[in-house]
C-alpha cells in the first residue's frame, strides 16, 4: 500500500472513532435525560398523593380557628353590656340639692337668725300681734327669724289670722314655720280663741283606750291649722304621767309606755297626714315629776333604766311614725345627766346628742322647750342659754327672754368660734328639709 493510500486509511479511521465517541455522548446525554424525567416525575407523584392530606390538616386547623371566634362571639353575646344607672336623682337628693342651695346664698346673720321661733311681740316690739303690716315686714328684714309662735291673743277670727299668716310669710326673705301649741283638752291655743273644733285633751282620749281616737283628733285639729296658714303644731305630749299629782296629768295620754305610745304614734300620723309638722314633747319626759319648769327648776328622780324602758319608748314610736320634731324640757335628769350634775335638759349634750339623736336614731329638728321659763332664766342669761342649747345639738331655739341679746351671742359665738358654721348648716339642713318637702314633687 502506497503512502497516498495509508493517508487515506488513516483518515477514515479518525473519522469512525469520531463517530462512535459522538454516538456514545449522545447516548450519554439521552441517558441523563430519561434519569432527569424519572426523577422528576417520582416528585410529582409524591407531591400529588401528599396534597389532599395537607390541605385536610389545613382545614381542619382554620376550621378549629373559626369555632374559636365563634365560641367567643358566643359568650360577648350572652354577656350583655351592664346598663348604666340611672342618673336621675332620687327624691331625697333633689331635696338635698335645694336645701343645699337656699343655705349657700344665705348670709350669716341669716342663718343665725333662722335657728330661732319667737312670738310676733318679741320681733316688732308691739304689745300684742294681730296683724302684719310694715313693723313686720321691716323686723323680718333685719331679723330672718326661722319662725314665729302664736298664742290665743294673737287670734281674733279666722279671717284676720289668715291674713296675718299670709302677710308675714310674703315678708320673709326665707319659709318660715308658723307654730301654735294646739294639743286639744286645756292646751288649745285656736279653739280658746272660738276658731276651729275644741278637741278633747290626751288624758280624756286616752281613757278610752282606742287609739284611732287620737287619729281623729290629729286629722281634725290638723285640718283646722292647715287652713288658717300653720304648718307646725307643739303636739302631741308624749309625757307618760308615771306618778300622783304629774305635772302632765291632764295632758297625757296614759300612765305607761304601752298604754301611751299607740296614741302619740295615732296622732303625729293625723297631723301630719293635713302637712302639719309634729313636735314630740317634752323629751326626755316630764310626767315622772310634780314641779314646773315655768316657775323653776323641775328635778326628775327617774333613773336611766327607767326612762329607757317607759318614756323612751313612747318617743321612739312617735319618731318611728315620723315626726318632723322633738321638743327637749329644762326638766333636770341626774339619772341621764350624771349625779350631782344639774344642767336642764335642753342644755345637756348628753341627753341632746348621745340620746336622743344617737341612741334613739332622731334625724329631724330638735328645739328648746320656751327658752323664757324660771328654769332657765333663774340661771342663764339669753345668749349663754341660746350658746348651750346649740352646742348640746339642739337645732332651734324657741322663745329666748331676750330675742335680741340670744340672736347677738350666738352670732358672736360663730364668728369667734366657738361655734362653727358649719354646725349651724347642719341645723338649717335639717330645718330646711322640713320646710321644703312639700316643693320635691
Amino acid at each position: 500500500m502506497d503512502d497516498k493510500q495509508l493517508k487515506k486509511e488513516q483518515k477514515r479511521q479518525a473519522r469512525r472513532k469520531r463517530r462512535m465517541r459522538n454516538q456514545i455522548l449522545a447516548y450519554l446525554v439521552l441517558i441523563f435525560l430519561i434519569v432527569a424525567m424519572a426523577g422528576l416525575i417520582v416528585v410529582a407523584v409524591k407531591q400529588i398523593t401528599s396534597e389532599p392530606q395537607h390541605r385536610q390538616e389545613v382545614q381542619a386547623e382554620s376550621q378549629e380557628k373559626i369555632e374559636d371566634l365563634l365560641a367567643d362571639e358566643e359568650e360577648i353575646v350572652v354577656q350583655s353590656p351592664t346598663p348604666e344607672p340611672s342618673q336621675e336623682p332620687t327624691p331625697v337628693e333633689r331635696l338635698d340639692e335645694t336645701v343645699d342651695a337656699a343655705i349657700d346664698v344665705m348670709s350669716l346673720e341669716d342663718k343665725v337668725a333662722g335657728l330661732f321661733i319667737v312670738t310676733p311681740e318679741a320681733l316688732t316690739g308691739v304689745n300684742t300681734a294681730v296683724q302684719a303690716g310694715e313693723g313686720t315686714k321691716d323686723a323680718l328684714t333685719q331679723y330672718a327669724v326661722g319662725g314665729f309662735v302664736y298664742f290665743s291673743k294673737n287670734i281674733q277670727s279666722e279671717e284676720q289670722v289668715t291674713e296675718m299668716i299670709q302677710n308675714t310669710a310674703s315678708y320673709a326673705k326665707y319659709p318660715m314655720f308658723f307654730a301654735v301649741d294646739e294639743e286639744g283638752g286645756t292646751v288649745a291655743r285656736v279653739a280658746d280663741a272660738g276658731i276651729g273644733p275644741a278637741v278633747d285633751g290626751a288624758q280624756a282620749i286616752g281613757q278610752t283606750g282606742v287609739a284611732d281616737n287620737a287619729h281623729t283628733a290629729g286629722v281634725t285639729i290638723g285640718s283646722s291649722l292647715s287652713g288658717l296658714g300653720f304648718n307646725l303644731d307643739f303636739a302631741p305630749v308624749a309625757d307618760i304621767a308615771s306618778v300622783e299629782d304629774s305635772v302632765m296629768l291632764e295632758r297625757s295620754y296614759g300612765a305607761d309606755a304601752a298604754t301611751a305610745a299607740p296614741f302619740v304614734v295615732a296622732m303625729v300620723q293625723g297631723l301630719q297626714e293635713q302637712n302639719i309638722s309634729a313636735c314630740l314633747k317634752h323629751f326626755p319626759g316630764n310626767g315622772a315629776t310634780t314641779a314646773d319648769a315655768h316657775t323653776g327648776r323641775a328635778v326628775s328622780d327617774r333613773t336611766a333604766e327607767e326612762f329607757r324602758a317607759q318614756e323612751f319608748t313612747v318617743f321612739k314610736a312617735g319618731i318611728d311614725a315620723g315626726a318632723d320634731m322633738v321638743m327637749v324640757s329644762h326638766m333636770i335628769a341626774p339619772g341621764l345627766t350624771g349625779e350631782g350634775d344639774y344642767t336642764p335638759c335642753s342644755l345637756s349634750e348628753t341627753v341632746v346628742t348621745d340620746i336622743l339623736r344617737k341612741e334613739l336614731g332622731f334625724d329631724g329638728v330638735i328645739i328648746t322647750d320656751a327658752m323664757n321659763m324660771g328654769a332657765v332664766t333663774e340661771y342663764y342669761t339669753s345668749a349663754d342659754a341660746a350658746i348651750y342649747a346649740l352646742k348640746a345639738g339642739c337645732d332651734m331655739i324657741l322663745m329666748p327672754e331676750d330675742f335680741e341679746e340670744a340672736y347677738n351671742g350666738v352670732l358672736q359665738a360663730v364668728q369667734d368660734g366657738t361655734i362653727s358654721e358649719e354646725r349651724i348648716n347642719d341645723s338649717l339642713r335639717r330645718i330646711y328639709r322640713i320646710k321644703y318637702a312639700d316643693k320635691i314633687e
